[in-house]
């Protein structure tokens, strides 16, 4: 069998995330104990039922999971089984939000605040980030952007699909995207915000995207950047990744960000890389 652990903070998306392999075909059980998770996986084995994907929550609200995980996981890997472990994780300040937005109590500790909760789920299931397949924050993520992801990491485990690598423009000014992998800083670029009849306009437009484009500065840059990505992909997709989000970002996320992850998007799909973009901040920002 395919063993998917979903783990991870409360309230970072794991109920989501089984939602999500629920819908592909995943027998998914929540809050299992850990002492019954070798005695489960051999009663699948031996019924009728044709069962190859599990999906099993575990997480803070069973103390026994934080002291025996490793050695169960080991046993059931040593029993012929794929055992993925998937970590969901978000900011305290989004954490904190979403419980009081549900007006739920924290689960890890009886009584305490949920920044008490939040700091001590963290050091309980340190040991357990540490070892994960995948660690997904979603902190900036909306529930189908989530399932995408998680989607994306169990057809990319078994080869059903290439390795899938999101192309996002951003602006600084709202900050990092949390979820990159690879952030690449395009502020060295000139700026059609200081042209004036190409303020207004986005890195969509011809006229803005001609501008970027035909600076020498880019010309040179994009020859650069499109061998490092080439470079590295292929090594990513040995190492196993499903999954990688490589972010573009200026001022304002609006001028020079998207035409250049435009460019990228185009040269990449040309050569049948399983891509796909987006502009986070597209109608946010000027620069």
């Amino acid at each position: 069998m395919r063993i998917v652990i979903i783990t991870g903070l409360s309230g970072s998306g794991k109920s989501t995330a089984v939602k999500a392999l629920e819908d592909e075909g995943f027998f998914c059980l929540d809050n299992l104990p850990v002492s019954l998770v070798t005695t489960f996986t051999e009663l699948v084995e031996h019924s009728r039922e044709d069962i190859k994907d599990v999906a099993l929550v575990m997480d803070i609200r069973s103390r026994d999971f934080i002291k025996g995980y490793d050695q169960v996981f080991q046993a059931i890997a040593s029993a012929g089984h794929s055992v993925k472990i998937f970590y969901f994780d978000a900011t305290d300040e989004v954490l904190i939000r979403r419980f009081s937005e549900t007006r739920r109590r924290h689960p890890a500790l009886e009584g305490a605040s949920v920044p008490e909760g939040i700091r001590f789920e963290r050091d309980q299931l340190a040991g357990l980030r540490r070892i994960a397949t995948a660690i997904i924050d979603t902190s900036e993520m909306n529930v189908h952007r989530l399932k995408e992801v998680v989607i994306g990491l169990v057809k990319g485990g078994e080869g059903a699909l290439e390795m899938q690598v999101n192309l996002q423009s951003f602006g600084f000014r709202y900050g990092l995207p949390l979820e990159s992998d690879l952030v690449m800083d395009v502020r060295f670029l000139p700026n059609p915000y200081f042209v004036p009849e190409l303020r207004h306009f986005s890195g969509l437009e011809p006229g803005v995207r001609d501008y970027v484009l035909k600076q020498k500065e880019t010309v040179v840059f994009l020859e650069r950047f499109r061998d490092m990505l080439e470079f590295l992909l292929p090594g990513y997709r040995r190492e196993g990744k499903s999954y990688l989000s490589v972010s573009i970002g200026c001022t304002g996320g609006r001028h020079r960000s998207v035409a250049i992850a435009e460019e990228l998007y185009h040269y990449f799909r040309q050569r049948n890389v399983n891509i796909k973009i987006s502009h986070r901040d597209i109608e946010k920002g000027l620069g």
